[in-house]
């Protein structure tokens, strides 16, 4: 397991590029990885934890052994829920708690290091510009970006989404027409990748589901361009592995 010892941010931008490498990882335990993290969290086993890396990578493990631990633990017992429970809300119950969980990594960061009120209050508001561990698992960030669209905005979400496997790239327009690149890009910039929470960027492969209409960084679900022009029906991962669970 990776500790805090072994990297200590010590800045405010620092802490927030912990922050989001910590819960780029847990979204994607709960989303794209959602299969295998259910799996890892067999309620026979022990105390378990869902832990998020700076690397953008995820764990489910046992507590530290150490007391107290260099960290903030994560919430106990996420897999005792499991089976208890709709998947949905046991995925939302994880969701909440990893959310405390990265605010109190990162406080505990700013407290460490000696943050002030002005640096604490700076590195709450860029976590806070960003939506939710719970707020992209449920949905709700989908929604709210939805609400804040205008009349324009929906009619163009509605032909990007009906374009051949609801993928996009770049937008390539003439040099003319500079002012409707611009217009797109602040059309798409709530968008948010289904998997990593990050908005929207013009300069990056984006791939939206047929099924859940969720808009994915190409990346974040392992598809090229060239991999997506054979695609007629473009399933993201939560869909593909949808199933009833007992």
């Amino acid at each position: 397991m990776e500790g805090g010892a072994q990297y200590n941010p010590r800045t405010v931008e620092e802490v927030f590029r912990d922050f989001k490498g910590r819960r780029a990882g847990m979204i994607k335990a709960l989303t794209t990885d959602v299969e295998e993290f259910y799996q890892q969290c067999d309620p026979e086993k022990e105390n378990l934890c869902l832990y998020g890396f700076p690397s953008a990578q995820w764990e489910v493990n046992l507590p530290a052994e150490e007391v107290p631990p260099e960290l903030p633990e994560p919430a106990l017992g996420i897999n005792f829920a499991r089976d208890g429970m709709q998947e949905k809300d046991w995925l939302a119950l994880v969701a909440v708690h990893s959310d405390a969980w990265l605010l109190s990594v990162s406080f505990y960061f700013g407290a460490r290091f000696g943050f002030d009120k002005a640096d604490r209050k700076r590195l709450f508001n860029m976590m806070n510009d960003l939506p939710t561990i719970y707020e992209v698992v449920t949905g709700v960030a989908k929604k709210q970006v939805k609400d804040k669209s205008t009349v324009s905005n929906h009619s163009s979400n509605k032909s990007k989404s009906n374009s051949k496997a609801g993928k996009y790239s770049k937008p390539q327009v003439k040099e003319e027409d500079d002012g409707f690149d611009e217009e797109e890009d602040d059309e798409h910039g709530d968008t948010l990748c289904g998997a990593c929470g990050e908005n929207y960027a013009s300069d990056e492969f984006w791939i939206c589901c047929d099924i859940c209409e969720r808009w994915f960084h190409g990346k974040c679900v392992k598809i090229t361009p060239a991999r997506a022009e054979h695609i007629k029906q473009y399933k993201c991962p939560s869909c593909s592995n949808k199933r009833i669970r007992p």
